[in-house]
This record gives C-alpha cells, structure tokens and sequence, in this order.
C-alpha cells in the first residue's frame, strides 16, 4: 500500500476506535431502592412522536393510566414516571428529549410543562380558542352532530 493509503488507513482506523464519552440525560432520576422498569410496562406505554397531528395531552392520559396501573409498592410517581417516559418517546420528540441539558429535570411535572410547551404551545392553544369561538352549525347539521363536534373542540 502507498504511504497515502496507509495514512487514510490509520485515519479510519483511529476514527472507528475512538473513544466515546457518553453525555448525562436531561433527566436525574430520583433514588429508588430495588426498582427496576419491567417489560411488561414498558411494552404497554403508549409512543409519542412528536408529530402535528398527535395529541399531547391524551399522550400524557394514557402514559399516567399506564404507569398508574403498574406502579409498584414504595414507588412514587416521579420514579415510575420519569424513568418510563424515556421509553415512551421515539424520533422527534426523542431527539428533542436528548437535546434538553443534562440533567435539568428532576420531577415529573418539570418535564410535563417542557413537554407541552414544546407539543402544545400557545399558538397552537389560541387556533383552538378561535375555532371553539367562531364554531357554526351548518345549514343541514342536525343538533347532535353539531353539538358533539362542539364537544370535541374542548377536549
């Protein structure tokens, strides 16, 4: 080999060897004496996204019923839950999770407020104040149907 491509080597070589250091999460998990996430739960955690069209808030629903249920005894709901919301995240809003700074969470309802500024933020609060304001029924919409899309502008 050329003593170019001996340099290209090495370079290559160094680079797939290097040494990597791993950065602390956002998250500083509270103590917790024998605990450990079962897969169970964590299999029955519901995924968030980070996508325009998903819910936020009925993501947080369904991730407190799910932690809720599988609680162990003398574990408290900041332990279950932070540890659990790792696993309940996936491609933007995970990247968005490791982007936080290391270790600037440390209770469950910090990362719900971070969470729903990010997902729900207000521009997004005012668009749905305006369309339940401005709501119409149609020239045709019989009462009921009127009323449950009414309903499901609250939500």
């Amino acid at each position: 080999m050329s003593e170019n491509g001996d340099d290209v080597e090495k370079t290559l070589r160094k680079w797939a060897t290097q040494e990597v250091t791993q950065q602390p999460l956002c998250i500083t998990f509270p103590e917790a004496q024998n605990f450990e996430l079962k897969s169970g739960l964590i299999h029955l955690l519901p995924l968030f996204q980070g996508l325009e069209n998903e819910d936020p808030h009925k993501f947080l629903k369904e991730f407190h019923v799910v932690c809720s249920r599988k609680k162990p005894h003398a574990v408290t709901e900041d332990q279950i839950k932070l540890r659990a919301f790792l696993f309940s995240v996936q491609d933007a809003a995970k990247e968005w999770l490791y982007d936080l700074p290391s270790g600037s969470i440390t209770k469950w309802n910090e990362l719900t407020k971070l969470f729903l500024e990010k997902y729900f933020p207000e521009a997004k609060v005012s668009n749905l104040c305006s369309g339940i304001l401005g709501i119409k029924q149609g020239n045709r919409e019989v009462l009921h149907t009127y009323w449950h899309r009414f309903k499901k502008r609250l939500v």
